[in-house]
């Protein structure tokens, strides 16, 4: 007896996002970026780099936190939680390298970095820690399919040397996620004060272990919404107070670093720049902070996963902020991605989707 195929809404929306991603793959790569984007000489770096990629390198960040907490530092309750984390950082970094595909003008020139090198650039290290922390990361996923075709012998190497596997993808996550902020130092006259500082490299590092723990926290909601996988709240619930500590220090760091720099003035100047870091500091701290402080709260899995949410759109509204909105002053005019880049960008967010659920559906991700 045939089965028929029962599609639900977002099921359809994959389907037809994917399709027409496909077909503006075909023209950008057949008709160059001018053709699909918004991009101009003066924004040659629009939401496929501030999103797709500096977004995207933070948001992958849980996979290097949870695995530190769990081989490094001895906290070992939380090992439920390395297999997703890792799964989800694992693909973040694959998508990363494929949404960046789209924005290089040469692509196929994009393995020049591995024997033209220029140890002096910033983007020379960012490029050779993705592509050695991508490898960490398979590794470090590689027990699930180990488990999956029964290889034992291959499991007992990998556990001899987890640890210092683990260790390497702290240094090199250390590395590239603090880098990425060091991208921006060149534009002290062109980045808005609110955004540009000295201490950009340690701002991206702390924010992306901040946004890290938010998203293995969104992400075992949205498991078990989709997946019936779920995680014990209890797990959760600590996760959520160590992010509310690493917002905390990450807004001291800011408060002091305007502070140091005499930028307090721009607080009250006209100008929309403010009223994007009001949003961002209001969404992405103040309300979470606020609301995951006070206990009765935090173990409300509604207001837990409200304020994790809460937190990844303050980090997104930062990386946009800082790699396209500070910017527009110096510019004198604003830069609003196509629609094309829109749906690009969504393109590659449901393919990773797409590979999570499979991945979760044939594997053993969530160990019971």
């Amino acid at each position: 007896m045939n089965k028929k195929i029962r599609l639900s809404f977002w099921g359809v929306f994959a389907i037809l996002t994917i399709a027409l991603g496909l077909v503006l793959t075909v023209l950008r790569f057949w008709q160059g970026l001018g053709r699909v984007t918004a991009l101009t000489d003066a924004y040659p770096w629009g939401l496929w780099i501030g999103f797709d990629v500096v977004c995207g390198v933070g948001l992958a960040a849980g996979g290097f936190t949870i695995a530190a907490m769990v081989y490094l530092f001895g906290f070992e309750k939380y090992h439920p939680i390395v297999r997703p984390a890792i799964l989800t950082a694992f693909l973040g970094y694959v998508l990363v390298i494929f949404g960046l595909m789209f924005d290089l003008g040469r692509p196929w020139s994009i393995w020049h970095a591995i024997i033209m090198w220029n140890p002096r650039s910033v983007m020379f290290e960012v490029a050779w820690c993705v592509m050695l922390y991508s490898t960490v990361l398979a590794l470090e996923f590689s027990p699930v399919l180990l488990e999956r075709f029964k290889l034992q012998k291959a499991l007992r190497i990998y556990k001899a040397i987890v640890i210092p596997l683990v260790l390497l993808g702290v240094i090199l996550s250390t590395l590239h996620q603090s880098s990425l902020g060091s991208l921006f130092l060149i534009f002290p006259e062109k980045l808005h004060p609110f955004w540009y500082s000295p201490l950009l490299p340690v701002f991206f590092y702390l924010s992306a272990i901040g946004v890290g723990l938010a998203m293995v926290i969104v992400e075992s909601f949205l498991s078990f919404r989709a997946f019936g996988k779920q995680i014990e709240f209890h797990l959760l619930d600590d996760l959520a107070r160590y992010m509310v500590a690493m917002q905390l220090l990450y807004a001291t760091f800011k408060f002091v670093d305007f502070r140091n720099r005499h930028v307090f003035h721009l607080l009250v100047e006209p100008g929309p720049e403010k009223w994007f870091f009001f949003l961002e500091v209001g969404i992405g701290i103040l309300i979470p902070v606020v609301l995951l402080t006070v206990r009765r709260w935090r173990r409300d899995p509604r207001i837990l996963f409200a304020g994790a949410s809460m937190v990844v759109a303050g980090f997104v509204l930062n990386r946009l902020n800082t790699s396209i909105t500070g910017f527009e002053r110096y510019h004198g005019f604003a830069y609003f991605p196509s629609w094309m880049e829109i749906c690009i960008t969504l393109f590659v967010v449901t393919l990773g989707v797409v590979a999570y659920r499979f991945a979760v559906k044939y594997l053993p991700v969530f160990e019971h």
